[in-house]
């Protein structure tokens, strides 16, 4: 672990800008029996799909439910912003180095110019949806639905984004600031390889140099997003102490920006670490929320019951949930890698774990022991294997507003071969988590529910490894 100390100095507060955009009232609509496939008729016997009537109506609902005077505030009323110290609630906070104290100030600076600056989000759209494929889809997963036989399952489809995940919509924004902080050099940790891939892509789009780091365990297990970042230009450099995972990686990414720091930004993927980077990955992955909340008000014109994603540092389950926080009627729910099971300790469940501790500059619920070291991790899910946890999660779960839960490796593996064989769609083992869960919940739920999962990720990384591992549906040893 890098040695750290504690500055009380105040960092900026990071103002958040005004985003503006729709925002309807929650509306339900009038359900129909039956589902009306593309260029065929209503058949009664189908799993009914986005309401007929709902489409019909959803245009003239929005139109009428909108006030004017919301432009500039829904989108924003729910934001949680952090102290002057980076704090939420007890978590968070900036324990680090000295030495990278004034680039932390820096960085805060810098965002907060950037969130208010019209041509910076003008280069950040153009990006995101002329490089990256933005917007993704919003789909109903009509056969999953009818194995499950009770709510209504919708998959935000951040697997159609270049380079496979929800990363790109991070690396992106931290290359956009790099390049307005005058860094010529970028350095990111990896897990699962899709940070370390996305924050290549980005390096090699905008000519800075780049280097991830990434644990020896899952180097071996993530061959082919290895060769993707050398291929990209990205130097990729093994970690082979301590666990020689996503934590070790992390560990020896703090070493490299400590020293570095005049001219290389860290480009933290999860929506962990000291403050400002919490917030500036949870806004740069707050799309995802933004676009799957306008996409289900258009086709069910309501919002769903639930709301569903993995969570190892937080990323993409902050993305989706921040704009449905203050809709309290939608149940958010967190689902962490379970691995071997809680009892066994062979976990990466953090939250579950109820333990709270100082990782990686931040306050958190953290994977240790009695003594206070951290615990060896284990997940079938190289992305969840971290013994840590967003701030922003921490707080979300002690207040109650998310619901966090476990799913083991054997459950995630088995929906790895459901979801490819009912929908045709290879899921991350991470979404794989994110997808049990889901189906769990909607056999104990109406048929007129509502669930939205995060597909985070596909899963071609993943194949190689299932390959090695036992039959589909039993546990794999990696």
């Amino acid at each position: 672990m890098v040695n750290v100390n504690f500055s009380t100095t105040p960092l900026v507060a990071t103002s958040l800008a005004a985003e503006t955009g729709c925002v309807a009232k929650t509306s339900s609509a009038a359900k129909t029996s039956g589902v009306t496939e593309p260029g065929g008729a209503v058949t009664a016997s189908a799993v009914a799909g986005p309401s007929c009537a709902a489409k019909a109506n959803c245009t003239a609902k929005l139109s009428c439910v909108v006030e004017p005077s919301q432009l500039d505030t829904a989108s924003t009323a729910h934001r949680r912003r952090p102290t002057p110290t980076g704090h939420f609630g007890a978590y968070g906070g900036m324990f680090v180095p000295e030495t990278v104290i004034p680039a932390l100030y820096e960085l805060a600076s810098v965002f907060d110019e950037l969130l208010s600056d019209p041509e910076f989000h003008r280069e950040l759209n153009y990006y995101l949806t002329s490089y990256s494929g933005r917007p993704t889809p919003l789909y109903f997963a009509e056969r999953l639905t009818r194995e499950c036989g009770g709510a209504k399952i919708y998959l935000k489809r951040e697997d159609l984004n270049h380079t496979g995940a929800h990363k790109i919509n991070n690396a992106i924004g931290q290359l956009l600031i790099a390049k307005r902080l005058g860094k010529t050099r970028v350095i990111a940790e990896t897990g699962a390889g899709q940070h370390g891939v996305a924050t290549a892509t980005a390096a090699a789009l905008f000519g800075v140099e780049c280097c991830i780091y990434m644990g020896e365990d899952d180097i071996k297990r993530q061959s082919l997003n290895v060769y993707r970042m050398k291929l990209l230009g990205a130097e990729v450099r093994r970690v082979g102490s301590g666990t020689k995972t996503l934590k070790d990686a992390m560990n020896e990414a703090i070493r490299d920006w400590v020293t570095n720091v005049r001219d290389t930004h860290y480009a933290v993927g999860s929506a962990a670490g000291p403050h400002p980077y919490p917030t500036i990955v949870r806004e740069f992955q707050s799309v995802i929320g933004r676009e799957a909340r306008a996409q289900i008000l258009e086709l069910e014109c309501r919002l769903p019951d639930a709301v569903v994603a993995c969570v190892g540092g937080g990323s993409n389950a902050i993305g989706i949930f921040d704009p449905f926080v203050d809709d309290t009627n939608v149940e958010l729910i967190g689902v962490e890698a379970g691995g071997l099971g809680l009892a066994t300790g062979s976990h990466a469940a953090s939250i579950s774990n109820k333990t709270r501790g100082i990782l990686h500059g931040s306050f958190q619920y953290v994977m240790c022991d009695d003594d206070g070291q951290i615990k060896n991790t284990h997940s079938v899910a190289a992305g969840l294997d971290y013994p840590g946890v967003g701030p922003e999660h921490c707080l979300l779960h002690d207040t109650g507003r998310a619901k966090y839960v476990v799913v083991t490796d054997v459950e995630a593996v088995s929906v790895f071969r459901t979801l490819s064989r009912l929908e045709g769609i290879i899921p991350a083992l991470e979404s794989s988590h994110a997808v049990f869960h889901a189906m769990e919940m909607a056999k104990r739920m109406d048929s007129d529910a509502i669930v939205l999962v995060n597909l985070s990720g596909r899963g071609d990384k993943d194949v190689q490894d299932i390959i090695r591992g036992q039959d589909l549906g039993r546990e794999v040893t990696v």
